[in-house]
């Protein structure tokens, strides 16, 4: 399992992930260009000591990540029409998350075959980057039954 974030817009969403990322033991990886500087200054407060950017797996563009990447992407998406709880997740995914301000272009989204939202009620947009990975890689995990112990 590992989880890529398109773009991110927020450094602390970044490091907050990066946290997550860290205490369930999954690589993080950013396709760039960030809408901040991609630093470990920048990501101290809320990373704290959990990553560091070197940790990052950085792609320096969609092109670049498509080349390399080896498994089955699985995008999380407000436009996706299958719900996160009837996705079947395996463990080699690489779950995409996009930006805060934008989520990911439609050559990205069209890319991407295996596309899932998670569910929220119909009066609000969207939940946070950092809380849709948690749900997200969370419901992977369990699945996948790979949690820590």
């Amino acid at each position: 399992m590992r989880v890529t974030l398109y773009q991110p817009d927020i450094a602390q969403n970044l490091g907050a992930i990066m946290r997550l990322c860290a205490c369930f033991a999954v690589p993080v990886g950013v396709i760039e260009p960030c809408g901040f500087p991609l630093t470990a200054k920048g990501l101290r407060r809320t990373a704290m000591d959990y990553g560091n950017p070197e940790d990052i797996r950085r792609y320096v563009d969609w092109n670049t990540f498509q080349s390399s990447n080896q498994a089955r992407t699985v995008l999380f998406s407000t436009k996706a029409a299958m719900p996160l709880p009837d996705f079947d997740f395996r463990p080699d995914d690489n779950l995409l998350f996009g930006r805060e301000s934008a989520g990911v272009p439609d050559d990205v989204h069209e890319a991407v075959s295996q596309r899932v939202i998670i569910p929220l009620s119909a009066d609000v947009r969207s939940f946070n980057l950092a809380t849709s990975v948690a749900i997200g890689l969370y419901e992977a995990l369990r699945q996948t039954r790979t949690l820590p112990a």
